[in-house]
C-alpha cells in the first residue's frame, strides 16, 4: 500500500482511458498512484504498471475512504458502468469522493470535465466564467457534479480540467476510434460526425501531462480551479480529416455521419439515444479558452498533430508501427495542419 506523502494519488476509473492515461501521467512525474477496481482479476491483482490497486467500487462510500487513505489527489475519472444510468449513479459517486477527501484530511478532487454544461448554440466560447445552461440531461447531471466541488470548497479544493473529444492510445469508447475509424482494420475511409468546423479535440497523452504539471504546482493552484484544454480546435472542419489522409498516405473518401438514422434509432435507447443527446455539440463550434492553464504552465502541452494520429492509429492495430517515431510534444503544433507552430 501507498505510504503518506504530499505525492500519493488515488485514481478512480484507472481502468479507463482518462483515468488510465492520468494514472500514467502522474507515475511519470514521480507520483505514487492508487487504483481502486472493482474486479482485482481486470488487472491480474496487485501493482502493475506501477499502480497499486486494490479492490473496492466508487458506489461504496467506505471502500473510496479506505483507498483514500495517505492520499493528497483524488482523480475522479468514473463513468457508470457500461454508460448507463447516469440519473442514479454520477451524483452519489462524486459525493463518496468529496467524502473520501474529507476524510483524508483534505484531499484535492482531480475531475476530467466535458463540455456538455454548456448550451452549443449560444456558447462559441467556454471560459471559467461561462455561463453553464446546459440542454441535455448529461449536461444538467454534469453542471450538478462541478457545483458539488465547487460547494465542497476550500475545505476540499478541487481542479477540473475540460476537454473536448480525445483520441490517442487508450482512448477506447471515443468518437474518434467507435465513429471516425474501425479499430484493428486498415482506414479505408473517414465518417466525420462534424457538420461543418468549429469542433475540439483532446489528445490523451497531452491532456493527462497538463493535469500532473498543474498538480505539481498546488500553491498556485485556486482552492476551486476550473481550467479549459484547448488541443485542436478544427475551425475548417478538414483538418483532423485531411491530417488522417496524410497519416495513412492515402486519399480518404470522407463520408458524413447518417445523423437521420441516429436519430430514428435513438427511441430505442443504446449508442443511439446517447449520440442524439449530445448531437448539437456536432453541429455548433466550441472552442475552449486556456488562457488560465497556460498562465499557470507557461504553454499547453502540443504533440504534433499527424504523430499524435500516428500513435493513435498504431494504438487501435489500424496502422503497422513500423519505425514510427515517438510523438514529440511541442508548443502548439497540435493546432497546425502542417505541424508547424500556429500563429
Amino acid at each position: 500500500m501507498i505510504m503518506e506523502t504530499k505525492k500519493a494519488a488515488l485514481v478512480l476509473g484507472a481502468t479507463g482511458k482518462a483515468g488510465g492515461a492520468i494514472a500514467s501521467a502522474l507515475l511519470d512525474h514521480g507520483w505514487q498512484v492508487r487504483g481502486l477496481v472493482r474486479d482485482l482479476s481486470k488487472v491480474n491483482g496487485g501493482a502493475a504498471n506501477g499502480v497499486d490497486w486494490v479492490c473496492g467500487d466508487a458506489m461504496v462510500r467506505d471502500d473510496v475512504v479506505r483507498a483514500a487513505r495517505g492520499v493528497s489527489i483524488i482523480v475522479h475519472a468514473v463513468n457508470p458502468p457500461g454508460y448507463r444510468n447516469w440519473d442514479t449513479v454520477v451524483l452519489p459517486m462524486i459525493d463518496n469522493t468529496i467524502a473520501a477527501a474529507r476524510a483524508a484530511g483534505g484531499a484535492r478532487v482531480v475531475l476530467p470535465a466535458t463540455i456538455y454544461n454548456f448550451d452549443p448554440e449560444t456558447t462559441p466560447v467556454i471560459t471559467a466564467r461561462t455561463p453553464q445552461a446546459p440542454k441535455s440531461r448529461k449536461g444538467r447531471i454534469r453542471v450538478a457534479l462541478e457545483k458539488r466541488l465547487e460547494d465542497a470548497a476550500p475545505e476540499v479544493p478541487s481542479l477540473i480540467l475540460r476537454a473536448g473529444d480525445f483520441f490517442g492510445p487508450g482512448a477506447r469508447d471515443t468518437w474518434f476510434a467507435e465513429a471516425m475509424v474501425k479499430a484493428e482494420r486498415p482506414v479505408k475511409r473517414i465518417v466525420n460526425p462534424a457538420r461543418g468546423g468549429g469542433h475540439s479535440w483532446a489528445y490523451l497523452p497531452d491532456f493527462a501531462e497538463a493535469f500532473a504539471r498543474l498538480l505539481d504546482r498546488p500553491d498556485q493552484l485556486l482552492p476551486f480551479e476550473r481550467l479549459q484544454f484547448e488541443g485542436l480546435f478544427d475551425e475548417s472542419g478538414t483538418v483532423m480529416t485531411t491530417a488522417l489522409s496524410r497519416v495513412v498516405e492515402k486519399d480518404l473518401p470522407v463520408w458524413p455521419l447518417p445523423w437521420w438514422l441516429v436519430r430514428a434509432l435513438a427511441p430505442f435507447g443504446g449508442f443511439p439515444r446517447e449520440a442524439a443527446e449530445i448531437a448539437p455539440h456536432w453541429r455548433h463550434p466550441a472552442r475552449l479558452d486556456n488562457g488560465r492553464l497556460v498562465q499557470l504552465l507557461g504553454e499547453e502541452p502540443r504533440t504534433d498533430l499527424d504523430a499524435a494520429l500516428r500513435q493513435t492509429l498504431i494504438s487501435m492495430k489500424c496502422l503497422a508501427a513500423g519505425v514510427a517515431p515517438q510523438p514529440e510534444r511541442r508548443s502548439a503544433a497540435v493546432n497546425s495542419p502542417a505541424g508547424s507552430p500556429a500563429p
